[in-house]
């Protein structure tokens, strides 16, 4: 098991051509319909840089943690809520380079 808080990259070298291939096209696929969905939702880039901003006042020790909304003390705590879950989604798709 990975320790907490540390990031494993994959290692797609176990892989064979085809395989590779087809996670290649996935990624841009991915990427691609990433990149459709953030336009026709401009709110994204305003949750996204509203938890950044917090991360960067609040620097919490763990953000894992931090971005599950236990940390939240903001007066909109549904919005929060709303926005921290999508945030884990995001920081998921950054360690796996989705976006």
């Amino acid at each position: 098991m990975a320790e907490k808080g540390v990031e494993t990259k994959l290692d797609t070298s176990v892989l064979n051509a085809e395989q590779q291939e087809k996670l290649r096209q996935f990624k841009i696929k991915t990427r691609i319909d990433n990149e459709k969905y953030i336009r026709a939702h401009p709110e994204v880039e305003v949750l996204v840089g509203d938890f950044l901003r917090e991360i960067l006042l609040k620097r919490p020790a763990d953000i894992r943690e931090f971005a599950g909304g236990k940390s939240c003390t903001g007066t909109h705590a549904h919005a929060h809520v709303h926005m921290h879950t999508h945030a884990r989604v995001f920081l998921f798709s950054l360690q796996f380079n989705l976006f």
